[in-house]
């Protein structure tokens, strides 16, 4: 099997100059151990998730990293928390840096952990599935912003993403398996998700009803790019508003579901405070609101849903693959339902994005950018759709295709 480079590659590489232990998180089979071990071939290697070695761990952390010594990749470091008391101990003892490279695909209580245990001595890396860029081999690792400068740079390593494959891509998601040549979509995703329940949400909480839980996860996936209404979902499924609570928390640190943030401030008396919600891998969505084929997907009715999903979580990917742990994006809707679909905020400026499944795009598309002008400096903004040029609409706002994602 082709190993696929990862972006992030590079952040680690840095990582290593400055830390004593990496973590790597991320959801499920997004590729961390196939990276790590990819980037450390020579070191020695060991899962959690295997039963005697995480006993092991759990009841003698001491003699554990004894037997395992540094420098070492420690995989799925959340089924033994405690071992990171132990790992602090280690690396305090060195001057040795990147002794310990760790992966862990729950964030729930993880981050806690390390928090408490490893603040300042160690380099977080959080990885998605495949983006674009890595898909089509591209060594581009720059964050997204609709900047002429950063179109400049990126034209640079531009390649042709046909109308066909966009769409085969957005279906078929980002993890590393379904791009291997014998890749089943049904069978890889209803493993997939059988594998989270049991193994993930248990460990993190007392779901006793998998069905249930099956499908409030399928309710959400119903309703991507929309305003999160846990209220509707609860009653949908047949839950307690503090269940789906909890549930969506649970989500959201498995690193399946992202809430995009409303963007307002006290002089923004009209902006909306509720949250939209996107999952972090548009094949996994697919599955669960049986889009079974990329035609039916990108013919029906939420294809400019997935098409907005799948934009956004590009661009997450791309600040998370750069380093960054908290991308700068929001939206912004008011009550009289003007609606910026992304906005990236960086260095005091507001960069507003329109997201539009469509090959013609129009000046009229940008008007609610105007509702910015009066809040805070308002940089270029764009339309990314499915346009195959970059055009520019007047002079601080262009049309960017989607493959300069």
């Amino acid at each position: 099997m082709k190993y696929i480079k990862r972006n992030c590659e590079s952040v680690i590489k840095k990582q290593e100059k400055m830390f004593k232990a990496i973590l790597v998180t991320g959801a499920r089979q997004v590729g961390k151990t196939t990276m790590l071990k990819n980037i450390k071939p020579e070191i020695n290697y060991v899962t959690l998730d295997d039963m005697i070695l995480n006993q092991s761990a759990i009841e003698d952390p001491n003699l554990f990293l004894k037997s395992n010594k540094p420098p070492i990749i420690i995989d799925e470091i959340q089924y033994a928390p405690n071992l990171l008391r132990n790992i602090k101990i280690v690396v305090d003892n060195s001057k040795e840096k990147a002794l310990f490279y760790l992966t862990g695909s729950q964030q729930f209580n993880l981050m806690k952990d390390v928090s408490e245990s490893l603040a300042g001595r160690v380099g977080i890396v959080n990885l998605l599935g495949l983006s674009l860029r890595e898909i089509k081999e591209i060594e581009f690792n720059k964050p997204f912003i609709p900047t002429n400068e950063y179109l400049e740079e990126r034209k640079k390593f531009d390649k042709e993403v046909t109308y066909d494959e966009i769409w085969d891509i957005i279906h078929k998601g980002s993890m590393p398996v379904m791009y291997e040549e014998e890749s089943d979509f049904e069978m890889y995703y209803a493993t997939y998700v059988s594998t989270y329940i049991e193994r993930d949400v248990r460990n993190l909480t007392q779901v006793g009803d998998t069905l249930s839980f099956l499908k409030f996860m399928t309710a959400l996936a119903s309703r991507i790019g929309q305003l999160l209404n846990l209220n509707s979902i609860a009653t949908e499924v047949g839950i307690s508003i503090p269940t789906a609570q909890r549930w969506l928390s649970i989500l959201v640190s498995s690193n399946i579901v992202y809430i995009l943030e409303p963007y307002y401030n006290n002089i923004m008396k009209r902006a909306i405070k509720t949250p939209k919600i996107y999952f972090l891998d548009t094949g996994l969505a697919a599955y669960l609101t049986k889009w079974k084929t990329k035609d039916v997907l990108e013919t029906g009715t939420m294809s400019g849903n997935f098409f907005e999903n799948y934009v956004i979580v590009e661009i997450i990917k791309s600040y998370y693959n750069s380093g960054e742990l908290r991308p700068p994006i929001y939206y912004y809707r008011d009550k009289e339902k003007r609606e910026i679909d992304l906005i990236i905020e960086q260095n005091g400026k507001l960069y507003p994005i329109e997201i539009k499944k469509s090959a013609n795009p129009s000046k009229d598309m940008i008007d609610n950018f105007k509702v910015l002008e009066n809040v805070k400096e308002v940089g270029e903004g764009a339309i990314i759709c499915m346009y195959d040029k970059i055009i520019h609409l007047d002079e601080k706002n262009k049309v960017i295709p989607y493959r300069y994602l």
